[in-house]
């Protein structure tokens, strides 16, 4: 991390994690509850929100006190920049960060944030939770189903090819809400939706979560520090932190996320995975599908040789 790219400022569900084993039990039970309405539960008056948590209007001064505020002017103030931060386009993304940018070169002003995102994402992941998740992914006695926005459709697609490598029962969901109903008509009770889902969000990917949990399944979301709708249903939730000097948002961190998941979730199951993967190499081989060296002639190399040898008589 380099001064010319100052650490973000520490947001308010962060600050409650790191503060929630020095709070009193009334003071907890505030903070829960703003973490699981968040950040929703902050915006309304002192008095609303102490009586939604079902505590004392001065337990909610105290707990915002020790969260570094002068009062709740001042957290309200920032919660709401960070709902704004939520809505941002990327043009005004973009002219934020050009504003006043110092004279590097952009591959390393853009390598300092995307380490400092790195950084920030894995100081958020609560490591029991982590592998709560890629156990659940590991259950083949559960069908996953993968989804994303239009941005980070690619990603589900990425988790996809891989996961679907690793152990089966793993489905794209097409984004097209037309589609929906067939694709979910063998979702069952106990399965699992991955997705994906960063600012600005959308409504539809909101729409398919609120139909995956009514049939019973377990959420699992990958989203921004700014935190998707989804969360709201969601059992997993990891935020990763995706700014960078550019008018788009970064999957760099989320990718980490999504990579790590596949490896644990690869050596949890690895004998049933070995298996699969050998029995994919063997149908690769009879397909041909990959190139060979000159060593190993393939049916094109083959088809070449024959060609030479014909025109050569």
């Amino acid at each position: 991390m380099t001064e010319n790219n100052p650490p973000p400022a520490e947001l308010i569900e962060d600050r409650l994690a790191r503060h929630f084993e020095t709070l009193t039990p009334s003071e907890r039970m505030l903070a829960s509850h703003l973490t699981r309405h968040y950040p929703v539960a902050g915006l309304g008056s002192m008095p609303q929100l102490a009586k939604e948590a079902g505590v004392s209007t001065p337990t909610v001064l105290r707990l915002v006190q020790k969260l570094g505020f002068r009062g709740y002017p001042e957290f309200q103030a920032q919660l709401r920049a960070e709902v704004e931060a939520r809505l941002e386009s990327p043009l005004a993304k973009r002219a934020r960060w050009s504003d006043g940018v110092p004279q590097t070169h952009m591959l390393n002003r853009f390598a300092d944030a995307v380490l400092t995102n790195l950084s920030v994402t894995l100081g958020r992941i609560d490591h029991a939770e982590f592998d709560a998740c890629a156990a659940m992914l590991a259950d083949q006695q559960r069908n996953i189903f993968v989804t994303g926005g239009r941005i980070t459709h690619a990603l589900a697609d990425y988790l996809v090819t891989q996961l679907g490598i690793v152990r089966p029962g793993v489905s794209l969901l097409p984004p097209l809400s037309n589609a929906w109903p067939p694709a979910l008509l063998d979702l069952r009770p106990g399965d699992v939706m991955v997705v994906f889902d960063i600012r600005r969000y959308e409504n539809s990917i909101l729409e398919l979560a609120e139909l995956a949990a009514e049939s019973g399944a377990e959420i699992v979301l990958m989203t921004d520090p700014w935190v998707s709708p989804v969360a709201a249903h969601a059992k997993f939730r990891f935020s990763a932190q995706i700014e960078v000097p550019s008018a788009w948002d970064s999957s760099v961190a989320m990718l980490l996320l999504l990579e790590t998941l596949l490896a644990v979730v690869q050596e949890q199951t690895w004998p049933e995975t070995e298996a699969r993967m050998k029995r994919l190499e063997e149908l690769y081989e009879n397909t041909r599908l990959f190139r060979r060296g000159r060593s190993g002639e393939g049916r094109a190399g083959r088809s070449v040789a024959q060609r030479n040898a014909v025109s050569s008589k």
